[in-house]
């Protein structure tokens, strides 16, 4: 729905784009700094929002030997591999329309000697080649391309697959060969007359082409000299030198130059302003002026990302986010997509600011040794930084309408998908609560007592559950239980006793450990964690962390550290309020920095990035704890968390815990004020009353505010919390408990700045080199 989202906002009046030329000409020190070192020639940059090209320029020379030619903004560059999205893709996706192809459908109903020998090659389908999971290799053998092209691909079908089809995500020159050769087949007519009747032709891409040279040397078929849509051949920008000429004109990819220039992989030549009516077609839902290309729908399809599993998100023919994706910089946000090309050619599309970014070049030329993989994600970067704030806002806001998902498999589903080797023929004890859930619904308990467990020779022996319980939904000290599905003994670790016993752990293997956590310090499941490291480490056991996401991963790190000598129960480590990592990786970074000598191993999650909130995972939301009841109690919970040791409510006993702060002794319309005023990033303040039903101030009237979740990348939680204690320590000096305050701070300095009066930006500053060498400290123990 991203391209139909964006289409229906530009169908409405907008204000000219405005983005600040400052800005954009750091892209020209790039370039220029670039070119000095020898990695390009030259370049065209063209930047567009919108319908305006706000940004368009040439760099260096075309051409460097024979002789020396000036870059202009019209030259015609070969864009190799961009040719997969903007031809190939946006042809099959044209023919799925008019109900000539459909993606699930396997390749050899078009195309039926594909699969000669039948076995695997006989299941590959449409999309699979599309999305490059169709189990095909890089690229076939240069030796296979003689003869004719009939000839080179039947030699090309009796290849084996490299791997199951579907099975993994394997960048594949070969797989869009053959979808060239399917349009072929399903259109009646070659590749390039198709993209030329039903792209080039109705968008006003005037100069793109395959072969756009005069008299061509392919299969000597000869061209109309005097054909005025063909460039001339001094516009052209050469490639590398072969045999007795530079290649100008002629396809600089081998395998597509032996297909006569015209392949689904390459063979595109194209301008800076040609790409752009093309990139404005998408941003427009399939539509550029009165050329409608693609239905809405389908411009969405073609671009929608598409998870399978794993980390390599792809949507058809373009690239989201894989090992391919440095040309989107470091700034687009989730939903933006992209292509490279070989030569030296980028495009990046962000829907939800409405910008693409063109950057060409034949970086190829004169020797083959140019470089601008850093260049074209550093242009992308600029780019992306120099939209206004109000465009940014507007993209924040429509991303948030349209987030980007997948269907991410956390530690037990990976554990079930490999046969549960890492515990087969073990005697194991869990740890778990309500949280611990698979995909499929069940709980871990059930997962790891399954019939399919058991065949793999796994012995559930015994259960340990954290505070809340094993169903997480006790909110005082836990008793030792009988689980009522399997009769396993329940030990508590948040009652009497907060580690297992002696004799808890004799007989046992493996400690399996599945807590669903939510990223703060003071939520003692990391407290458990460590505890149960020890424990292990001193029973020889192995520790086996099943992986599950920081559902609040977009947010990083922050807070002040705890300073070594205040750790505790609610501060296990010296780790900021916000530690921004998942339980495994921090049962990494707890074995090492305590030298615990565990025998930790984690089943990492498949498909989780950090930059993925929870409800774009696909996952199920269970409460991890009774009053941590929705994603937004999660992102607010690290900052008004803080406060519940004082003498305020927040939350607890009403229905919506966290979201709502307040006291008998409150003024809550001076309070909302006061914090409205502050012009909080992502959060806005509204005065209410409340009477919580349990914790601090049961049953009494208390006033308050209640916080509005508005922008949730925006927000920053622990200096949130900051902002609100020095509300009540400036408005209720003489009624808040401020003492209580540097319980779950846990940090000296920042509390004592907070008691003698200083501000929230001092405040926060005081914990920012401590912060910055935690950063530091983290970064060998991340996975993801």
């Amino acid at each position: 729905m991203i391209a139909f989202l964006l289409a229906a906002a530009l169908a409405r009046p907008a204000a000219a784009a405005r983005v600040p030329a400052p800005r954009l000409t750091a892209i020209d020190a790039a370039v220029e700094e670039a070119i000095a070192r020898g990695d390009l020639p030259g370049a065209v940059v063209l930047v567009g929002m919108r319908d305006r090209v706000v940004y368009r320029k040439a760099f260096g020379s075309r051409a460097v030997l024979p002789s020396r030619e000036r870059m202009t903004v019209d030259t015609v560059f070969d864009v190799a591999s961009l040719t997969k999205p903007v031809v190939t893709a946006t042809s099959v996706e044209i023919l799925v329309e008019r109900g000539k192809v459909a993606l699930r459908d396997p390749v050899v109903r078009y195309i039926p000697e594909f699969a000669p020998a039948g076995g695997d090659r006989a299941k590959v389908t449409v999309e699979q080649l599309l999305t490059h999971r169709a189990g095909l290799p890089p690229d076939d053998p240069i030796e296979l391309y003689t003869g004719s092209p009939a000839e080179i691909f039947q030699r090309k079908y009796r290849e084996p697959l490299e791997a199951p089809p579907g099975t993994r995500f394997r960048y594949s020159d070969a797989g869009y060969e053959v979808l060239g050769s399917l349009v072929e087949r399903v259109a009646g007519e070659p590749l390039d007359r198709f993209a030329e009747e039903n792209i080039f032709r109705p968008l006003g891409m005037k100069e793109s082409h395959f072969r756009p040279v005069a008299t061509s040397r392919f299969l000597g078929e000869k061209m109309d000299l005097a054909d005025p849509s063909r460039p001339p051949l001094s516009r052209i920008a050469p490639t590398e030198r072969r045999e007795d000429r530079w290649m100008r004109g002629e396809v600089h990819d081998p395998r597509a130059y032996a297909l006569g220039g015209v392949a689904g992989h390459a063979g595109l030549f194209s301008t800076a302003d040609d790409l752009s009516r093309y990139c404005r077609m998408i941003l427009g839902g399939g539509a550029l002026g009165r050329a409608r290309i693609l239905s809405r729908l389908g411009a969405e399809a073609l671009t929608r990302p598409r998870f399978y599993g794993d980390d390599d998100l792809r949507a058809l023919g373009w690239d989201v986010s894989t090992a391919y994706s440095r040309n989107a910089g470091d700034l687009f946000p989730p939903g933006s997509f992209g292509h490279t090309g070989f030569t030296g050619t980028s495009l990046w599309i962000d829907p939800s600011s409405g910008t693409y970014v063109v950057f060409l070049s034949n970086r190829v030329h004169p020797d083959g040794k140019g470089d601008v993989n850093r260049l074209r994600g550093v242009v992308a970067t600029i780019v992306a930084a120099s939209l206004p704030a109000d465009t940014r806002a507007a993209a924040r806001r429509l991303a948030a309408r349209v987030p980007l998902r997948r269907q991410v498999l956390a530690g037990v589903d990976v554990l079930t998908a490999e046969s549960f080797a890492p515990i087969a023929g073990k005697r194991v004890a869990l740890v778990t609560h309500a949280a611990g859930r698979a995909r499929d619904g069940r709980s871990t308990i059930e997962v790891l007592s399954s019939d399919a467990a058991k065949r793999a020779g796994v012995k559930l022996a015994l259960l340990f559950s954290p505070e809340h319980g094993i169903s997480s939904d006790v909110d005082a000290g836990v008793p030792d239980q009988k689980d009522p599905a399997t009769g396993l003994a329940i030990r508590s670790l948040y009652g009497e006793r907060r580690r297992p016993q002696p004799g808890d752990l004799a007989g046992i293997d493996v400690l399996v450990i599945d807590l669903q956590d939510v990223g703060t310090r003071f939520y003692t499941y990391i407290t458990t964690l460590l505890y149960l490291l020890e424990d292990a480490a001193r029973s020889k056991l192995r520790v086996l962390v099943l992986d599950r996401p920081d559902p609040v991963s977009p947010l990083p790190a922050d807070g002040p550290l705890a300073d070594p000598d205040r750790t505790s129960f609610t501060a296990a480590h010296t780790l900021p309020v916000r530690y921004a990592m998942t339980p495994g990786e921090l049962a990494l970074l707890f074995d090492d920095e305590r030298q615990i000598g565990a025998k930790v191993e984690v089943v990492k999650m498949r498909g989780w990035s950090r930059r993925l909130w929870y409800d774009e995972t696909g996952l199920e939301w269970v409460n991890p704890s009774p009053n941590m009841r929705s994603l937004t109690a999660a992102a607010l919970y690290p900052g008004i968390g803080l406060l519940e040791t004082t003498n305020v409510s927040v939350g607890r006993g009403t229905d919506t815990p966290f979201e709502i702060v307040g006291a008998p002794w409150i003024d809550g319309p001076r309070l909302a004020a006061v914090l409205t005023a502050r012009k909080i990033p992502g959060v806005t303040f509204t005065p209410i009353h409340f009477t919580p039903s349990a914790s601090t101030f049961a049953g009494e009237r208390c006033a308050g505010v209640r916080l509005t979740l508005t922008d949730r990348d925006a927000l920053v939680p622990v200096a949130l919390g900051i902002e609100v204690a020095v509300a009540l320590r400036d408005l209720h000096a003489a009624d808040w408990k401020i003492e209580k305050f540097g319980d779950l701070l846990a940090n000296r300095e920042s509390f004592e700045l907070l008691k003698k009066g200083e501000t929230v930006d001092s405040i926060v500053a005081s914990w920012k080199n401590g912060l910055e060498d935690f950063r530091r400290r983290r970064a060998k123990y991340l996975l993801y």
